[in-house]
């Protein structure tokens, strides 16, 4: 009533024809019609920002102007709906390649898991590492490639940041040597906990926490949930390094350009900030 015309003005006949036109389509789409807001979109796909993190990201950027948001179901009819033209068809490819999830028990690394010996159960984890109310607690594990190529990936739990280690085994000694080196370069206020599963190359976590004052916790067998932060994020560098590449020939410096593009993404779980601006704000309440 109110919108066509009030109780004096309404007309059954004119609204009825108002309903029509409005329900008229196709309707010109907001992409197609605003070239510069479809760049904006094109750039943050190519960084490959998801939809949603682009439309939340929008939001937060230009919050006083709504001619730059746009709803995330709008991005995927333009990446998907070809006729509508708002998007190049080189970005349809979306962020992460599979397809389907697979049983939890399929990439369970089957040789290199064994009992270690004197280890501390994630169920003894402090409570603040569990409910991320601080940060300072980290998940970590190998990603592997061929050749028997490997890289350590961390993952703080409350901010989201990823670092990248290169290692050169994955036997354990080379391993810890490269996860001590990797945890002197931040302060022990931003490093208190690393999470990992059960892999042999974590067999002398002692080690490690003697030289770092680190403590290590492991999840329980085949609960790789237990780090969900850290398995997430590995499927996400599948994008950058795919099965059946030999990482070995990845130096330190592309491993930390990579993990600085996935730091720049802005993230649902944080209220679309960064987990760079997150972890910056961290590093600079300790200074």
């Amino acid at each position: 009533m109110k919108r066509n015309g009030g109780l004096d003005g309404y007309r059954a006949t004119q609204a009825d024809q108002r309903a029509w036109n409005r329900a008229r389509r196709p309707k010109p789409r907001k992409l197609v019609v605003n070239r510069a807001l479809a760049d904006i979109v094109a750039s943050k796909l190519q960084l490959q920002w998801s939809p949603e993190q682009i439309a939340g990201w929008l939001k937060q950027t230009y919050a006083r102007d709504e001619g730059r948001h746009v709803s995330h179901e709008t991005i995927y009819r333009s990446l998907y709906i070809q006729a509508r033209g708002a998007l190049r068809k080189e970005l349809l490819e979306l962020r992460r390649s599979r397809n389907m999830r697979r049983s939890r028990h399929h990439t369970q690394k089957t040789d290199s898991h064994g009992r270690i010996i004197d280890t501390i159960s994630i169920s003894e984890r402090p409570a603040t590492a569990e409910d991320r109310a601080v940060p300072g607690h980290w998940e970590g594990d190998l990603l592997f490639g061929s050749h028997n190529s490997q890289i350590a990936t961390l993952v703080e739990r409350q901010t989201r940041y990823v670092m990248l280690v290169k290692v050169a085994g994955k036997d354990t000694e080379s391993v810890i040597n490269a996860l001590i080196s990797n945890a002197r370069k931040l302060p022990q206020e931003l490093y208190k906990s690393l999470t990992w599963d059960r892999g042999k190359e974590m067999a002398d976590h002692k080690r490690f926490t003697l030289d770092t004052l680190i403590q290590v916790y492991f999840c329980d067998p085949h609960h790789p949930w237990q780090r969900g932060s850290n398995e997430n994020t590995n499927g996400l560098l599948r994008q950058y390094f795919p099965k059946g590449l030999d990482l070995s020939t990845y130096p330190q410096e592309r491993l930390d350009e990579v993990a600085r593009q996935l730091n720049e993404r802005p993230r649902k779980t944080l209220n679309y900030e960064t987990p760079a601006q997150r972890f910056h704000e961290c590093v600079a309440s300790t200074d």
